[in-house]
């Protein structure tokens, strides 16, 4: 895939991330907050489902969860809180306030992981270049979630 369609798909995939928590939230206004993350989570595995019939490999590749690490068997885990977490904290922060803390913290893990070299990801040399752009995007932050 080049770098450019990389991009867009990654802004396109952005957009949908920004609107889930809304959609989510006001869905845990009717049934209530973990039952609005459960019914999100069984549309999305129905989905899944559905699209994993057609690729290659279909569900067969399933029967090799085992060969990955214990640490790669919990992102649906992982999923859940951050779904659950949102919808709740997106009717105080709205959606922007919640995006921007959302992308602080996904910045300020992803530069630990590309330091340390964690999950399976290559070392990432992190240097004053990335540290000040998280401190911006700290004050950006404070700038975007304040009343």
């Amino acid at each position: 895939m080049s770098r450019g369609l990389a991009v867009l798909l990654g802004v396109g995939a952005g957009c949908l991330v920004g609107m889930q928590a809304p959609i989510n939230s006001r869905l845990g206004k009717a049934v209530g907050s973990v039952q609005a993350a459960t019914f999100s989570f069984l549309v999305g595995t129905a989905v899944l489902l559905v699209v994993a019939v057609f690729v290659r490999g279909g569900l067969g590749t399933l029967g090799h969860v085992g060969r990955a690490p214990w640490w790669a068997l919990v992102g649906g885990l992982l999923g859940a809180v951050y779904v659950t977490v949102a919808l709740v904290a997106v009717r105080t922060l709205g959606a922007s306030g919640l995006t921007a803390v959302v992308i602080t913290g996904q910045l300020v893990i992803s530069v630990v992981i590309d330091r340390f070299g964690l999950l399976g990801i290559a070392k990432q040399h992190v240097g004053a270049p990335r540290i000040i752009g998280l401190l911006l995007l700290a004050g950006g932050v404070v700038l975007v979630v304040r009343k």
